[in-house]
């Protein structure tokens, strides 16, 4: 059985970027629609509804150990719950999809220095030539195989906070290798709970400063799918990989967002499979393999 998880977990730490190329996509479709603390308020307190009747058992047993770990489970809620997807949402309404999807490229580059400055972690330079080539599979997806669309790209105020995100975000997949010995399940609900408790003073804040907006039948199923897919299964199963082969290697799975973004929207918008997506695919899998290929002189986690 020890055998075989490793390979379920490398299946698993694939799903996540599927379901959080649908968040980003998503994102800018309802931009207009509601304000970005509400919509992250409401997707977490939706998260935490779905999660408590399922988990309540699991948190009522590990409580001693959660209230002993309280400021580690309050400051992974706060970087990966509250701040990330709320700087996405807010970026969402002043830039594109490709520039918030190009960011996110970034991050197991960022995952990458991170782990090396704070915990030591040693890097081969053959898994830096992966990470690279990990990159450069997401960018050519990006761009569409058009260096030329590089030039033509502009940056605002919501490409700085897309990239605060990722710093966030690079933080809390970094940082989960301190998370409590608890049940995978009483951590969500924990770490959701941070994230509602942030985010309901700003949800005042921001119905304060005049951002009114309707529940519709848009809205109300995207609220549904952000509460059931990027955030408790994508969080779960992120959670457990990077708890399983360590955030330097599950980070390189998050190049996976644009280019199944590309894919949904072939299959979903009908539009053409191209060159550059076989391009882009072929240097993302083989980044990935090179960077899991065993080495003697680095381990991901202790």
């Amino acid at each position: 059985m020890r055998q075989r998880q490793p390979v379920m977990v490398y299946f698993l730490l694939i799903l996540p970027p599927l379901f959080w190329a649908g968040n980003s996509v998503l994102a800018r479709g309802i931009a207009e629609l509601i304000p970005p603390v509400a919509l992250s308020f409401w997707r977490w307190l939706l998260a935490l509804v779905i999660l408590l009747p399922f988990t309540w058992r699991h948190v009522r047993r590990d409580l001693p150990m959660i209230r002993k770990n309280w400021p580690t489970i309050a400051i992974l809620g706060l970087l990966g719950i509250a701040s990330f997807n709320t700087l996405l949402y807010t970026a969402a309404h002043t830039t594109t999809v490709i520039n918030m999807t190009l960011t996110q490229a970034i991050m197991p580059a960022i995952i990458l220095i991170i782990s090396f400055f704070m915990f030591g972690e040693k890097v081969t330079r053959l898994q830096v030539a992966a990470v690279a080539m990990c990159v450069g599979g997401t960018g050519y997806v990006i761009i569409q195989g058009d260096f030329g669309r590089l030039v033509q790209l502009e940056f605002v105020r919501g490409d700085l906070l897309m990239l605060l995100a990722v710093i966030f975000y690079a933080f809390y997949s970094v940082f989960l290798r301190k998370s409590p010995p608890i049940h995978p399940l009483s951590f969500l609900t924990s770490t959701f709970t941070v994230g509602v408790a942030v985010l309901f003073p700003l949800l005042l804040w921001e119905q304060q400063a005049g951002a009114p907006y309707q529940v519709t039948l848009p809205i109300l199923s995207s609220l549904i799918y952000l509460a059931t897919f990027p955030s408790i299964l994508a969080y779960l199963y992120w959670n457990r990989g990077v708890r399983e082969i360590g955030a330097n290697r599950a980070g390189l799975y998050i190049n996976l967002i644009p280019l199944f973004a590309a894919l949904l929207a072939i299959l979903l918008l009908g539009e053409r499979f191209q060159s550059y997506h076989l391009i882009g695919t072929a240097a993302i899998c083989t980044g990935l393999l090179l960077f899991n290929l065993p080495t003697r002189r680095t381990k991901d986690m202790p």
